[in-house]
């Protein structure tokens, strides 16, 4: 059973990861004519595309795709439910706990994206079109901090100091939520 939870999880988790990605890219008005956005678009657009129709945006939040993002994190949820033989476990805790996870696979992909910069500011040259795409998504969380404490003999500290601060909200959450936060 660890192989299929396993399974379910990953799949899961990844294709989450690609629709916050679009809420992001939209976000942060990235640009979508690049490669990389393209796929992410390409992506979620057979499901986000009706549900825009339906439900508006509000301010630069696509709402649309947030509610598909949740909607997916319900879905894995209830299939795990069944892979684990409680086909009716289904309680109003799981949409609460559905929320909690979506919060916290958006901290994770902030993370990873961080880290995903970081590593290909020191390898590549600055033509890649991920890399750029990349810069567009985390420089509006970046340049306040950027404002805050400048580059030292230009290595920038912002990074890290988001890391930091992205961990202490993961301990502040996980005091107030309690141990099942640590479980997501």
């Amino acid at each position: 059973m660890n192989a299929m939870t396993f399974l379910i999880n990953t799949a899961f988790d990844l294709y989450i990861m690609v629709v916050l990605l679009r809420v992001w890219l939209q976000w942060a008005r990235a640009d979508f004519y690049n490669p990389f956005s393209q796929f992410i678009v390409k992506a979620t657009q057979p499901v986000v595309g009706p549900l825009r129709r339906m439900i508006p945006a509000l301010g630069g939040l696509d709402l649309a795709t947030v509610l598909f993002a949740y909607l997916l994190m319900v879905a894995k949820f209830v299939v795990l439910d069944l892979v684990a033989g409680n086909p009716f476990a289904m309680s109003s805790g799981m949409f609460l706990f559905s929320a909690i996870a979506l919060l916290k696979a958006a901290g994770k992909l902030l993370f990873w994206v961080l880290i995903l910069r970081a590593i290909l500011s020191w390898v590549s040259q600055g033509n890649n079109p991920v890399e750029y795409v990349f810069h567009q998504l985390t420089e509006p969380v970046c340049a306040p901090v950027r404002r805050i404490i400048p580059p030292i003999g230009g290595l920038d500290l912002s990074i890290l100091v988001i890391f930091i601060a992205l961990q202490f909200i993961n301990m502040l959450i996980g005091d107030f939520v309690g141990p099942i936060w640590y479980a997501l």
